[in-house]
């Protein structure tokens, strides 16, 4: 194609994943921009959104319609393509390409037929948001919240559960919606919220989910939704590892139960209580 460069031998062929900005069009890659331009062709969610960016960076590679209502149906004719050794690009409006966006049906097709898959890395919500949080990095994604409230409710009863932070989308047309839902299941963390992330009214709400009001005005743009870890965790939540029952196994006949109960509790976030118990079954058996 008349845009390519002379280094098009420099990219591989196959599939490239490549994230777009969130907000911010200069929030892109070189190396992004590159493969772009070096693509024969580029799959994207909405052909008007994407021809914004291409045409800030001079990309004049063929764009074709692939969101969530006909990517199954392009599946075929895309793999194709690249099994004829041509160079695809994947994207999506902002972000990164299957993560709570189409792709992951290409990626597994592709994966099935060995053509080759190269992600790049780039603009993200999920961890622009978690970094400005101040919450543990330790977090598990959800995405966006399901339409069934029975669904709903499963849910957020499990992921309630986790220790970790969790990250949610949502838009802003349902945010009122979910609220309830949030201050129920997850009273006594804090959360952030973020909106325009990169755009410029991009806004970040932080406070305690029990002080959580409703929003009294239409908001825009999508919503990205950061809950704390939970705080003040029992020990008694722990299990006790095998390797540290395999320990006082060996340990019980040699070394006092008290003992072994420092001993094992000394880098150990299982309670002594439930170190002690143990023993006591252990020593029982013997």
């Amino acid at each position: 194609m008349a845009n390519k460069k002379s280094n098009i031998n420099e990219i591989k062929k196959g599939l490239y994943l490549v994230p777009t900005p969130i907000g911010n069009l200069t929030d892109i890659t070189l190396r992004a921009i590159e493969v772009l331009k070096n693509s024969d062709c580029i799959l994207c969610e909405d052909t008007r959104v994407s021809k914004n960016l291409l045409d800030k960076y001079t990309i004049k590679s063929k764009l074709i319609s692939n969101h969530k209502f006909n990517e199954k149906k392009n599946l075929t004719n895309v793999i194709e393509l690249l099994k004829k050794g041509q160079i695809i690009s994947l994207i999506s409006d902002a972000g990164t390409p299957g993560i709570s966006d189409p792709g992951s049906l290409l990626v597994n097709e592709c994966i099935v037929n060995n053509i080759n898959i190269f992600p790049l890395p780039g603009p993200s919500a999920v961890t622009a948001a978690v970094s400005a949080s101040g919450f543990s990095e330790k977090y598990f994604f959800y995405g966006f919240f399901p339409e069934k409230e029975k669904i709903l409710k499963e849910d957020l009863d499990m992921v309630s559960k986790m220790i970790s932070s969790i990250v949610f989308f949502i838009s802003p047309k349902k945010i009122n919606k979910i609220i309830p839902h949030i201050k129920k299941y997850f009273i006594d963390r804090d959360i952030l919220i973020c909106r325009e992330i990169s755009k410029f009214y991009e806004e970040y709400v932080r406070c305690k989910v029990e002080e959580l009001q409703l929003f009294d005005k239409n908001l825009k743009g999508e919503l990205t939704l950061v809950i704390s870890e939970k705080k003040n965790i029992k020990k008694d939540h722990y299990i006790l590892k095998e390797s540290d029952k395999m320990i006082i196994n060996k340990m019980i006949n040699k070394l006092t139960i008290k003992e072994i109960v420092d001993l094992i509790s000394q880098n150990n976030k299982v309670s002594k209580k439930k170190i002690y118990n143990y023993c006591l079954k252990v020593k029982n058996e013997k």
